[in-house]
């Protein structure tokens, strides 16, 4: 069992920059891809970023890609966010998954792929 927990959201500025960690316990992390999806009131979860087990693979949805990085380090069990120039439809509770993947292709894009989910962490952009 894997547990997943987020840090780093709050409230910023349009155009302020924020970094979101996501630190995992309970199973060998370097076996899972990594993804960060983000929800808001009365809409579905949409998919952010994702990364493979070993970093070499990410992917980005078009409404973040050339400011968001997805990144992780597995010596310290922790897969990043960096979000730059933000903007005010950010705004989310943004969640970290983790898929079980050896594949080093393998990122997931779908809420549905993803075996466990954090509590999430909240994103406030102001305008």
């Amino acid at each position: 069992q894997v547990q997943l927990v987020e840090s780093g959201g709050e409230l910023v500025q349009a155009g302020g920059s924020l970094r979101l960690s996501c630190a995992a316990s309970g199973g060998i992390f370097s076996n899972y891809a990594m993804g960060w999806f983000r929800q808001t009131p009365g809409k579905e979860r949409e998919f952010v970023a994702a990364i493979g087990w070993s970093g070499a693979s990410t992917h980005y949805a078009d409404s973040v890609k050339g400011r968001f990085t997805i990144s992780r380090d597995n010596a310290k069990n922790t897969v990043y966010l960096q979000m730059i120039s933000l903007k005010a439809e950010d705004t989310a509770l943004y969640y970290c998954a983790a898929k079980y993947s050896r594949n080093v292709y393998y990122t997931g894009k779908t809420e549905l792929e993803y075996d466990y989910w954090g509590q999430g962490t909240q994103v406030t952009v102001s305008s």
